[in-house]
């Protein structure tokens, strides 16, 4: 009887993850249009990002949108919203935790990172740490010379511990320099709305 109410308490737990995490989508899908040119711009910004929810993609549009620069999605089929993603996710985070080597596939694997001088990476937090396909995107490329900007939404904390290997990382590969930042959305069911979202990006990014 106990293992089956927790076991329901646990179901419903991630039932209603998922219901908001749809409804954030939706939400925030149209908000900011801003995409990837057939040909690349002639800029020295690009900006990355991993997103589930849309709340990190919003961010980077912002990003994008105020440093007119390229932006490019990085897409992982098994984290699609859903109870399935969400298992895929959370599992895969934890695993990048205890082996930092655990990496998801991302597309695209690769981008020509070349022209610019400078790179934003965005990514949702998970487990206190940017999710795992960012890590992916920065164990395949170099930033030579580049200026490197972390750019993270989370609902509770990030660790520190965290931010520093990333910095690390991302300097071992080549990078000049590397800032982060990052906007406090808080927890999911008391969560800063989308248009206080960009705000803040505005007025504590730029």
């Amino acid at each position: 009887m106990i293992f089956s109410m927790v076991g329901l308490a646990v179901l419903g737990f991630f039932v209603g993850v998922t219901s908001i995490e749809s409804h954030q989508a939706r939400q925030v899908s149209t908000m900011v249009p801003y995409a990837a040119p057939v040909e690349p711009k002639l800029t020295s910004t690009a900006v990355v990002y991993f997103s589930r929810s849309g709340n990190t993609a919003l961010a980077a549009r912002q990003v994008a949108k105020r440093l007119d620069a390229n932006i490019y999605a990085l897409e992982v089929p098994e984290y699609e919203l859903g109870l399935r993603g969400l298992g895929h996710s959370a599992w895969d985070a934890k695993a990048r935790r205890n082996d930092p080597g655990n990496l998801p596939d991302i597309s695209p694997s690769t981008i020509d990172l070349r022209p610019f001088s400078t790179v934003w990476l965005g990514s949702p937090v998970w487990f206190y740490s940017p999710a795992p396909p960012i890590w992916a995107f920065v164990e395949h490329h170099r930033f030579d010379g580049q200026h490197v900007v972390l750019f993270n939404t989370f609902n509770s904390n990030f660790g520190d511990d965290q931010i520093a290997a990333f910095r690390a990382k991302v300097m071992e590969h080549g990078a000049a320099s590397f800032e982060h930042r990052s906007v406090l959305r808080g927890r999911m069911t008391q969560q800063l709305p989308p248009e206080e979202m960009l705000q803040a990006i505005d007025d504590e990014w730029f």
